[in-house]
């Protein structure tokens, strides 16, 4: 079954600016949420749902592990016609406390010959108060959704710890699992709060604030040891995961690449795996952890979940790829699964540490 050739979109897309295209794709994608019989057409095609795949993760059910990460729906207002692109859940995001414009223009780059992204969007988003008003819309919507939220960038570094103290209190009902995002590239001073003082005094609060599970994003640019010391740093004072990795600014990966913003798809696919496995080591079945970061097949992902990941996200290649993808992915790892005897996801996650 066919609804249309990606190939044939994409060529179209490709035609106009990136950021542009974007925001055809998302009109495309509202425009599905208001008709009920096309949803339920395109999630049937591309949304796998098999026992062998299904996980009950702080009690909400994950029919698949390929979840679509923050970034693309960053108000929340596609979050009805994700699934119909095959996602198993959502990370809406980034928030900030007040809305801001973002970064000036242009902003969003394709490495084509690289099959990648480059941005330096800047936390562009409506502000917190739309998330809410887009998440009460929602009603009866039965599907897991993350919410990344990071700070304003005219907050001061001293302050920083409010914006997410504000975003903790505001969210705190909403969505199954809050990320906080101090690893983007594109806010100024954001990286440098990667480190284990600020770490503690965030989680900490964190979990005073409200009982949501609360995961930590890291760049793939930190050097191992330090990446290990920050997340257990950040699991010691109560974090419910890591999410390896965000965005790179290793422009040495590339000679096409811009000399700001971060590089996301193919080119950071080994660097955030290699990262993600050296965390692994040291905390895999001690906190959940999801991995991020140029995953296309289903070997890809399978290599992340042996490696000890729970569940992994994607973004840039489905630019590249189509929803077709996410299906492919999906049933890939059901033959991969069964390849290797097993009868359930859970008993391939970590299976490199058995």
């Amino acid at each position: 079954m066919s609804f249309f050739s990606y190939e044939t979109v994409k060529n179209v897309l490709f035609k106009f600016n990136p950021e542009t295209a974007h925001h055809f794709a998302g009109f495309g994608l509202k425009a599905v949420a208001y008709a009920p019989s096309l949803l339920k057409l395109l999630k049937n095609h591309y949304f796998v749902q098999n026992p062998i795949l299904t996980q009950h993760l702080f009690g909400r059910k994950f029919s698949n592990p390929v979840g679509l990460a923050a970034g693309f729906d960053k108000n929340g207002e596609y979050i009805t016609a994700t699934p119909t692109l095959g996602f198993g859940f959502t990370e809406i995001g980034t928030i900030t406390p007040k809305p801001q414009a973002g970064n000036a223009k242009p902003r969003l780059f394709r490495l084509k010959e690289d099959r990648s992204i480059q941005n330096a969007m800047g936390f562009n988003n409506f502000g917190a108060d739309y998330m809410i008003k887009q998440l009460n819309n929602l009603y009866f919507f039965d599907y897991p959704i993350g919410i990344n939220i990071g700070k304003n960038k005219l907050t001061p570094e001293d302050e920083a710890l409010k914006d997410y103290e504000t975003l903790l209190h505001t969210f705190k009902d909403y969505g199954d699992y809050i990320v906080i995002n101090i690893s983007s590239p594109n806010t100024p001073g954001l990286r440098d709060l990667q480190n284990e003082t600020f770490i503690k005094s965030l989680f900490t609060m964190a979990k005073e604030i409200t009982n949501q599970p609360i995961f930590l994003k890291i760049a793939p640019d930190m050097e191992a040891q330090d990446a290990i010391m920050l997340c257990k740093t950040a699991v010691e004072a109560g974090a419910s995961g890591i999410i390896a990795t965000n965005t790179t600014i290793d422009y040495s990966l590339t000679p096409h690449a811009k000399d700001f913003g971060g590089i996301s798809g193919t080119l950071v696919r080994e660097k955030s795996f290699k990262l993600f496995q050296a965390i692994a080591k040291e905390l895999y079945g001690k906190t959940l952890l999801i991995s991020v970061g140029g995953i296309e097949t289903a070997e890809d992902a399978y290599r992340r979940i042996k490696a000890g990941a729970t569940l992994i996200q994607i973004y840039s290649m489905l630019i590249y790829n189509g929803p077709k993808m996410i299906k492919e992915i999906n049933e890939g790892l059901i033959e991969l699964l069964k390849k290797d005897g097993y009868t359930h996801i859970s008993e391939a996650i970590g299976a490199d540490y058995k």
